[in-house]
């Protein structure tokens, strides 16, 4: 069992396998690891009938996919969302290991602070790694629940559909399209992070009121202190 190989993860685990790693890779930090784009992109695939026989599987549900899908990835984040609201700086105060790296955190959070909580969103959603992470993060630097769901709605919907149509449409043209894969899924997910790129680098230069966040400082201690400066100068006052 390889669970880096979505065709691996399908043929033994099947549509619920499908929707319990849609739901972990975006809910739980423990998840990042795993293949959200490119098993979306072969579940698609298989839901062809001549896909699916190439392999020696029963074709998938299309409609199930269309409608379970975005479900679990909206829970996904909506429950990190959550821990990071709950547990908060303490979620990612742990020490560096195999299945965490601060580099992660810090990643999520610039692109959470380079564009704003609703657009980092719903952007987070085409980026691996930053997708698992910005959710906790959003939760910790206090983003209220419901603008949260909104906008995780929507990067939701976009992210599962999108990737799972396309697996859909190019299975249905193309014979032999499980052979390439992981060569179509770069290239989508290269192309989903294009614009991205293009804001970070218009933005190269930050205003006068902005800065890059110290090495080594933690997720949210940029907030904390403003707000003891504030209170030490309301005391002053």
């Amino acid at each position: 069992m390889n669970f880096l190989d979505p065709q691996s993860l399908i043929t033994t685990f099947g549509v619920l396998g499908i929707l319990a790693i849609i739901f972990a890779e975006t809910g739980l930090l423990v998840g990042f690891f795993l293949p959200g784009d490119t098993l979306l992109f072969t579940a698609g695939l298989f839901t062809t009938a001549q896909a699916a026989h190439e392999v020696g599987v029963a074709p998938l549900s299309l409609p199930i996919l269309l409608v379970a899908a975005p479900v679990c990835a909206i829970a996904g984040a909506q429950f990190g969302h959550y821990l990071g609201d709950r547990y908060g700086r303490k979620l990612f105060d742990r020490p560096n290991s195999r299945l965490f790296r601060p580099e992660h955190v810090e990643k999520a959070e610039y692109y959470f602070n380079k564009f704003g909580p609703a657009k980092a969103v719903v952007l987070a959603r085409f980026i691996p790694v930053v997708r698992t992470f910005l959710n906790p993060l959003a939760g910790m630097l206090e983003m209220g629940a419901r603008r949260f769901f909104v906008w995780n709605v929507i990067g939701a919907l976009v992210w599962t559909e999108s990737i799972i149509l396309v697996g859909h449409y190019l299975g249905s043209r193309v014979g032999g399209i499980e052979k390439y894969v992981l060569p179509v899924v770069a290239l989508a997910v290269l192309a989903s992070v294009v614009p991205v790129v293009r804001e970070v680098l218009r933005g190269r230069r930050e205003t006068p009121g902005t800065r890059a966040r110290h090495p080594g400082e933690r997720p949210g201690e940029r907030q904390d202190a403003r707000a003891g400066r504030s209170a030490g100068q309301e005391e002053r006052l």
